[in-house]
């Protein structure tokens, strides 16, 4: 894979790389894999949200009106 960056990135990336003795390969690895964890867990929490919706799970006018009563909103 290739990657092309901004100038101001790619300063920062070999800084880092003389700082830790990292190779940019290693931190492009650990960005990345910790962007796609963040990224993965929104998108099942997403799908798991319209299963239950198309399941017809619900919350009730009185549970909406509870939960924003209870928080001021």
């Amino acid at each position: 894979m290739t990657v092309r960056l901004p100038a101001d990135l790619a300063g920062q990336l070999e800084k880092l790389t003389q700082a830790t003795g990292r190779t940019k390969s290693a931190i492009a690895v650990a960005a990345l894999r910790d962007y796609v964890e963040a990224e993965s867990w929104q998108i099942q929490d997403i799908e798991q949200g319209v299963a239950e919706a198309d399941r017809g799970e619900f919350a009730s006018d009185s549970e909406v009106n509870a939960f924003f009563a209870k928080y001021g909103a």
